[in-house]
Order: structure tokens, then C-alpha cells, then sequence
């Protein structure tokens, strides 16, 4: 049933970030103590909404259990609130959605919506799209979200006019928390041990003395003559320009041991984080003025001793075990302005987020090209890599809702920078001399190398939207919106790719020295052969293909739509609208060195008529079907286009895109029904059918004369997704047990379950293109027909379950996830012919959290008591064909956590 134009549109601007049309405050912050998505307490069985009906009698409407959110919104929602996050004690918001039905999230902390990747879904932040410091994701990482910094977080899944275009799996919306109910001051600090890492073994490297705040020193900046050769408009190699003598200044110039040393820390520290929240709520007449304010920080560690293999579907030709430690420190901030006067209000958040990823790996491999292994012999590599990477985002939002009469008006507008600097990217391989018995690394015979990498990321995303809602004065209920929006992303990226090598062949006892003393200035400039000045190492350009070091990008989105919410009778409601969208999107890669025989791909300039529709049926008390449909778009990310490598740090594998992919094009149907059979309690079953012409998939490749992986990204002819899902929560009050400890109790159980089936079709006729330089190629060669798409679980369950206290702080909860197999890339093209897929085995994990409230001296505390992955669930990504290849193997280990919060 439609509210009056107060309550109408969509959800509120300040609880979901929608275009809204201009609704009242309740709706936006639930009153203290209540749970979004719950009605008031006070609420009836009938509901009055002073809208006159025919005879000037106000029009009764039942269904008095379906929540406000879900019955103002004509659209397939899960709401998060921000007692649902604390009940789960998530510390990120990627671990929160993870509980939610159809969702999944993989080891980057990227989200799947019912199986679809990132590409396929959209991250926003009060309204307004929020862009990635990920070079390689399209969203930004949700798992660098503290979910202190959030008050809400709404999934959407099925697709409305309002939205841009680009909706596939689903939108992710995250709220920050507006003006508070009342002042207050929250100071918060945990610390957490994980059974693989704390106490435990693992290595480091050097660095800054200021890397534990997730800052570097300067340190690592690059040096001042290096970075005037990058713009020189020249490869560093010898020649015209550059003599060796300048390399060799090049090389020593680097910062040596504190990137390239690599040592053993026998006990890890403990992670442990720090969080203080403030408000400030005050009247002025009439109106009310709040702040609020967040600072976060924390400093984690993990250790991952993995199994790392590479082959084709009859040989295992490269075998590792490595071990991996990554200290990872995120710092947060945020400042939120709100005031609210008679029926309009403004919002103003400004969010920083930086995380930091500080990582050092040892491998020993054998580069074996046979089926066989012999764990008893020393392994024929030593593999040895460091790496520095921060991410950074900053995003300003403006928001103003205003009502007048029948007409609401909604205006946004934002500005977000997002960087990525990776400086320092260390690889050094050394072999093992069969004769000298020892590990060597001459710099020049294969695979002995020492490698460095600099690269570097900065993007900016400039939006506005308008919206208007007017409710005429008709019999029926009917609001005619409609609006425009605006989307300029620009970006600039390099990757410059060195090694080390050495002028003429180096001493026996030089190749024996470990990576610090190797590239040390001595040896840089031939201190070795004194005899001869002109020996050395230089520093010498890897990668001077042309237009593959850098790029320029942009995508420029206009976007109207026109949309009609009407209920032709009581308890049927429908939505039906269209969008136009226009876009034009480019990825220049760059002539660094003036070769002028770059050949540029044109940029993607399309336009789509994108229609919507949804029927909404209250046609029994308290239970509503939803039947929707719409057509969308999904456009290849920057990254997917750019032909630049990059190293993605939670694979280990390099990744590069392919300039010739096309827009994805979805049809999209659901059914839903919904019965709200008491207060918060609810059951749900769904249907899902989606058709995909053009889906964009990872696709994997050997090259000739290597063991190493490289991932890049081609057009599939098409794709199905079709399954269902089921929901249910319910509560069990406790009282009946007597006594005063059982009066408030209740259990509470939260149960989901997703079912979901894609595949691939492709037929004989179909083609693709990589960006290999072979053209055209029939689409049979990477893909195989009936294939699922990557990232598609079949089976996803959630179950919660506990006992709470009703009147005060006290909860346990018990939460289990299952998500069965899933792909993660296609499989490897070696020879011309496909190799099996890369599988991920997610399976079961179990945690128990446990939250408690109390008062000392008169002042409020909670305690939170946290074991994750209590199961031991390890991670395991494999191939199977004539033999097993175990692509990464390693235990995530348990974790345990204790965090104390005190309210001032």
C-alpha cells in the first residue's frame, strides 16, 4: 500500500541512499532502541494513512507485520541494520553481507550477489557511487569498511529505474550514520589472535620506522633521477640516452635492504584496533543540528604456509611451498554534518579510508615439468617477494531532501578520490647449483632474477543527481517521479617493470650472496673487478611493448528516467518506469616512449532504453508477492580494458586486459513471496531467471616457455543464471520458563538458503578476441559451452541462531556458513587447448560471538567476546584433470578476539 507523499518513495536518503521523495524523519532513524525494518511498537492491527478513500473515509490497510522498509519499497531489499551488524560482530561490512541471503564474498572481501562478481553489482555510500582503489575490481573492497563507520547497509536485488543502469547481481548501498539521537562519546579497543599467526613463525621485511601506522616514512618514494627518467619519454635501457653508467646510478639509488631483506620473526604480535564515535545533537527553534564523528584504526597480521601449484591437465610443472605474511593496518575517519528544519533536511559526510597491505613471501619450488614430486630433495628454487600497497579513498557527499506540499525534490552531489600505490614491488628468484650445493642468482640465466615494479593509481569520480516526486490529487494513490544523474570518472595508472642485471657475468662467490649484499653498491659498480671500471649491475626497462605502461580512462554517464507508482486497487501496487542512459567510455594506453605505432581501440559510446517494472500484491493479510522485470547493462571495468600487468597480491598472479571487450547486456525476472507471519519474524521464497548476452569472464593462460600464470578477460557469447532462494526468521520468547532471569530472554533463529545455476552457451558460429594479437578466434577455443560462470556457488547457506536479552545488552550467537564449489577462473589456454577451471572449495565455517552490556560507576560498557572459523575451514583452490593441480592449499586458522567499549 503507498504512503502519502511523506512516506512514499523508494527509503530515505539518509538510511539507504536512494532518491527519495522526501520522506519523514522516522522513517530515515528508527526510534532509540528499535530495529529498522521493524513497525513502531504502537503500531495496529489496521493501519491508518490519512489518505481519503472514495467516500472521504481514510483508507485501511492491512498487513500490520510487514516492516516499513519493506512495505514503502516496491523492490526485492535486505536490510542490514545496525543491530543486525552487531549481532553478527562482523568487523567489516564484506563480513556482515556474507550473512545475507544470496551473498558471498571471496577472499578479497569483494561481494557476489547471487553468484554475479563485482562487475555485475554496484558499491554506493548515502546515494552516490563509490569508486575502487583496486585496480583489478570494479567496487571498492567492502572489507576495508569498519562497520563502525556504518549505521545501515541495504542490498537491492532487483532493478529500478531510479538507479543507474549498471545492475546486475545487485546494489550494495551503504549508509554513514546522520544526526544522532543524542550527544555521546564511544572509546573502543580490541585486540585478536589467530592460531596460524599469533605467536607463530612467519617472515618480514624492513620498511619505515612509521610502516605500523600505515604511513610510510618517505622511504619508498622514488628517487628523485629515476623519477625524472620515467617522464624522460625513453625506456631505461642503453642506448642513445641513458649510458650505463646512468642505470648504475639509477640502481644504487634505490632504498636496498629495508625493501629487499627479508627476515624470520619468531612470534608475530597480536592484532589489536582502536575506535572512538562521538555525537553532538542540539535544537535550534524548531530544527535540529547534529554531528557525528569516527575514528578507526587497526593493525592485523596474517600468515598463510601454502601449497602453490601450476600445470596443465596432465602435468604438474611447478610445485611451492610458500610462506606468506602480510601485516595489514587500516585507519578510518569520519565527519558528519546534519540539520533538519520543518520538512526538508541536509546532509553532509565526509569519509577517509586507508589500508595498507605490507607484504613478505618465501617460496621453494621446483620447476619440474613432470607429474612427479620428491618432497625429500632440497627444492630447485628459492622465490623471495616484498611489497608495500596502500590504498586511499576519500569521499564528500552532499545530500538535501525538501517537501513542498505534493512536490519533493531530492539533491546529491559528491566527489571521491580513490589511489593505489604500489612502490617497491621485490621479486628475487634464486636457483639451486647442483655442484656448489648452494642457492645462487646470477642475475641472467633463467629463472635467477632479482625484478622491481613501481607503480601507481589515482582516480576521481565527480556525481550529481536530481530527483522529483509529485503526487497529483487523484482517487488513487499515484506519485509521478522522475530525475537526471551524473557520472564523470577519470584515471590515470602506470606500471614501470625493472630488473637487475649485470654488465658482464658475475664472480661465483657474488652469485652466493644474499639479495641485499647482491644488488649492494659495491657490486652495482663493479667492485667485484677492480680491473675492470666498466663491470656492474644495471637497472634496465622489462616491459617496452608499446602502450603497456600506462593508461588514461574516463567514463562519462548521463542519465533520465521517468518512473510511475500507482495502486489501480486496494493491496496492488505497481512500479513501472524506463531509464535513458548514455555513456562513453575510454581507455587511452599511453606512448611513453614516442614509438607512434600505438594503434588505439575505439572508446564505448553507447545508449540504452532500460524498462523496469514491479507488481507488488498484498493479497492476504501480511503476505505480499512481487513479480519484476528489467533489462540492464554491465560495462568492462577500466581494468579489464587497460593493457598494463598487475600484480594482484592475493593470488600472486599477474593480471593484464584486453582493450576489445564489449558492453554486457541482462534480462532480469524475479518472483518473490513474502509472509510476515508476527512482529520481525518472516518467511520468503524467490525465483530468479537472468540471461546475459556478452558476460565478461577471467580467462587464464600459460605462456610459451613458462610456468607462470597470466590472467586476462574475454567476451563469453552468453550466460544463463537462474534459482531460488528461501528465508526465515524467527523468534521464541523465553518467559514462559517463570522467574526473573527468563522474562526477557527469547531465542532467535535467522536461516537462509540459496540455490542458484548458471552456464555458459556457446555455439558453434560464436567468436571472441583476446588481446594476444591473434585476432578472431571461435569463442570454443576458451570457452566450454555449459560451463558456470566464475565466482557462482551453487549452494550458499546461512543459519543463525542464539539467545538474546530483549531489555539490555546480552546476546550469544552461533553462525554458520556454507558455500559449496565456485570458479574462479577459466581454466589455462596452453597448446590451443583449454585446461580444466581453477575450483575454490569455500565449504563451512563456524563462529560464536557473544556480546555483553554492563554498567561501572555509572557508565556504559559492552564487551564482545569473538571465535571465528572454529571449524578450521582451510582455503583450497584446485584443478582436476588427469592429475590434481592444488593451485593454493592453506590454513585459515581460528581466530579469537575480546574488544571493550565504554559510552561517556
Amino acid at each position: 500500500m503507498l504512503k502519502p507523499l511523506a512516506k512514499l518513495l523508494v527509503l530515505s536518503t539518509a538510511l539507504y541512499g536512494v532518491p527519495a521523495a522526501a520522506q519523514d524523519a522516522s522513517t530515515a532513524t528508527p526510534p532509540s532502541g528499535e530495529e529498522v525494518g521493524e513497525p513502531p511498537a504502537e503500531e495496529d492491527d489496521q493501519v491508518d494513512i490519512s489518505a481519503p478513500g472514495a467516500a472521504g473515509e481514510p483508507i485501511i490497510v492491512q498487513g500490520r507485520f510487514i516492516p516499513e522498509p519493506v512495505r514503502s519499497n516496491s523492490q526485492v531489499i535486505s536490510v542490514l541494520s545496525n543491530e543486525d551488524i552487531a549481532r553478527t560482530g562482523d568487523g567489516d561490512i564484506a563480513g556482515a553481507l556474507e550473512r545475507v541471503t544470496g551473498l558471498s564474498v571471496d577472499e578479497g572481501g569483494f561481494v557476489y550477489v547471487r553468484g554475479l562478481g563485482d562487475r555485475y553489482s554496484q558499491a554506493f555510500i548515502n546515494g552516490l557511487p563509490l569508486p575502487s582503489p583496486d585496480p583489478l575490481k570494479r567496487v571498492v573492497p567492502l572489507d576495508i569498511f569498519p562497520t563502525s563507520l556504518l549505521s545501515s547497509v541495504v542490498v537491492q536485488k532487483s532493478y529500478s529505474v531510479e538507479y543507474p543502469g549498471e545492475f546486475g547481481g545487485g546494489l550494495i548501498n551503504l549508509t554513514t550514520a546522520a544526526v544522532p539521537d543524542e550527544s555521546f562519546l564511544t572509546i573502543g579497543g580490541g585486540i585478536g589472535y589467530n592460531s596460524e599467526t599469533t605467536g607463530q613463525q612467519g617472515y618480514i621485511h624492513g620498511g619505515s620506522d612509521s610502516d605500523w601506522t600505515g604511513f610510510d616514512s618517505g622511504l619508498r618514494d622514488i628517487p628523485n633521477g629515476l623519477a625524472q627518467a620515467f617522464n624522460s619519454g625513453s625506456p631505461l635501457n642503453v642506448g642513445d640516452v641513458y649510458s650505463e653508467r646512468n642505470l648504475q646510478d639509477f640502481a644504487a639509488s634505490l632504498v636496498n635492504a629495508s625493501t629487499s631483506l627479508v627476515f624470520r620473526q619468531d612470534q608475530i604480535p597480536v592484532d589489536y584496533s582502536i575506535d572512538i564515535s562521538g555525537g553532538y545533537n542540539t535544537l535550534i527553534g524548531d530544527s535540529e543540528f547534529g554531528l557525528i564523528a569516527n575514528l578507526g584504526f587497526s593493525n592485523s597480521w596474517f600468515t598463510r604456509d601454502s601449497i602453490e601449484q601450476q600445470g596443465t591437465r596432465a602435468t604438474i610443472a611447478d610445485d611451492a611451498r610458500t610462506v606468506r605474511t602480510e601485516n595489514n593496518v587500516v585507519v578510518s575517519g569520519l565527519l558528519g554534518a546534519g540539520f533538519e528544519f520543518g520538512e526538508h533536511a541536509i546532509r553532509l559526510t565526509g569519509l577517509y579510508l586507508r589500508d595498507t597491505l605490507k607484504q613478505t613471501q618465501l617460496s621453494g619450488a621446483d620447476n619440474i615439468n613432470t607429474g612427479e614430486i620428491d618432497p625429500t630433495t632440497p627444492p630447485g628454487e628459492m622465490r623471495q617477494r616484498t611489497n608495500w600497497i596502500e590504498r586511499q579513498l576519500f569521499d564528500a557527499v552532499a545530500v538535501g531532501e525538501f517537501e513542498f506540499g505534493d512536490i519533493s525534490a531530492d539533491l546529491r552531489a559528491g566527489y571521491a578520490n580513490s589511489q593505489r600505490e604500489a612502490p617497491y614491488e621485490r621479486e628475487f628468484v634464486y636457483f639451486l647449483d647442483p655442484i656448489a650445493g648452494d642457492y645462487v642468482n646470477n642475475l641472467r640465466t633463467n629463472p635467477q632474477k632479482a625484478n622491481i615494479a613501481f607503480s601507481d593509481l589515482n582516480e576521481d569520480v565527480w556525481s550529481g543527481a536530481l530527483d522529483l516526486a509529485w503526487s497529483p490529487p487523484t482517487g488513487i494513490n499515484l506519485v509521478l517521479s522522475g530525475g537526471y544523474a551524473y557520472q564523470n570518472t577519470s584515471r590515470d595508472a602506470f606500471r614501470r617493470d625493472f630488473s637487475f642485471v649485470p654488465i658482464s657475468g658475475l664472480p661465483f662467490p657474488v652469485i652466493q650472496e644474499r639479495p641485499d649484499y647482491l644488488l649492494s653498491d659495491f657490486n652495482i659498480y663493479g667492485g667485484f673487478t677492480p680491473d675492470n671500471p666498466n663491470d656492474g649491475i644495471v637497472l634496465q626497462e622489462n616491459n617496452t611493448n608499446t602502450g603497456s605502461q600506462a593508461y588514461d580512462a574516463g567514463l562519462e554517464i548521463h542519465g533520465v528516467y521517468a518512473k510511475l507508482q500507482a495502486e489501480p486497487f486496494a493491496y496492488f501496487q505497481v512500479e513501472a518506469g524506463v531509464r535513458y542512459e548514455d555513456a562513453t567510455q575510454e581507455v587511452v594506453a599511453l606512448d611513453l616512449f614516442g614509438a607512434g605505432n600505438l594503434v588505439q581501440t575505439p572508446p564505448l559510446n553507447n545508449a540504452y532504453f532500460l524498462p523496469a517494472a514491479t507488481i507488488t500484491w498484498n493479497f492476504i493479510e501480511d503476505v505480499q508477492l512481487r513479480l519484476s522485470a528489467s533489462k540492464t547493462i554491465a560495462r568492462p571495468q577500466f581494468r579489464e580494458l587497460a593493457r598494463p600487468e598487475y600484480l594482484d597480491p592475493d593470488s600472486g598472479r599477474l593480471f593484464f586486459g584486453n582493450p576489445f571487450l564489449q558492453d554486457s547486456e541482462l534480462l532480469n525476472f524475479e518472483g518473490r513471496l513474502e509472509w510476515y507471519f508476527a512482529r520481525g519474524e518472516h518467511v520468503s521464497i524467490a525465483g530468479f531467471y537472468k540471461r546475459i548476452d556478452n558476460p565478461i569472464e577471467p580467462v587464464a593462460f600459460i605462456p610459451a616457455g613458462t610456468s607462470a600464470f597470466r590472467t586476462t578477460f574475454a567476451n563469453a557469447p552468453r550466460a544463463t543464471l537462474y534459482g531460488a532462494e528461501i528465508e526465515l526468521v524467527k523468534y521464541l520468547p523465553l518467559d514462559g520458563l517463570g522467574g526473573d532471569f527468563w522474562a526477557d530472554k527469547r531465542l532467535f533463529g535467522i536461516a537462509n538458503y540459496t540455490y542458484s545455476r548458471s552456464e555458459l552457451s556457446v555455439g558453434g558460429g560464436d567468436t571472441t578476441i583476446l588481446n594476444d594479437g591473434l585476432g578472431i578466434r571461435p569463442a570454443g577455443q576458451v570457452f566450454i559451452d555449459g560451463a558456470a560462470l566464475t565466482g557462482q556457488s551453487e549452494h550458499l547457506a546461512n543459519l543463525q541462531f542464539g539467545i538474546e536479552d530483549t531489555s539490555r545488552l546480552s546476546q550469544l550467537t552461533v553462525l554458520l556458513n556454507y558455500a559449496s564449489d565456485r570458479v574462479t577462473t577459466r581454466g589455462p589456454i596452453t597448446g590451443g587447448a583449454l585446461d580444466p577451471d581453477l575450483v575454490e572449495q569455500p565449504g563451512l565455517t563456524l563462529d560464536i560471538v557473544y556480546r555483553q552490556g554492563f554498567e561501572i560507576m555509572g557508565r556504559e560498557f559492552e564487551l564482545k567476546a569473538e571465535a571465528r572459523n572454529i571449524t578450521g575451514e582451510e582455503y583450497r583452490e584446485t584443478q582436476t584433470g588427469e592429475v590434481t593441480i592444488v593451485n593454493q592449499l592453506y590454513e585459515r586458522g581460528t581466530t579469537l578476539a575480546l574488544s571493550l567499549a565504554a559510552k561517556f
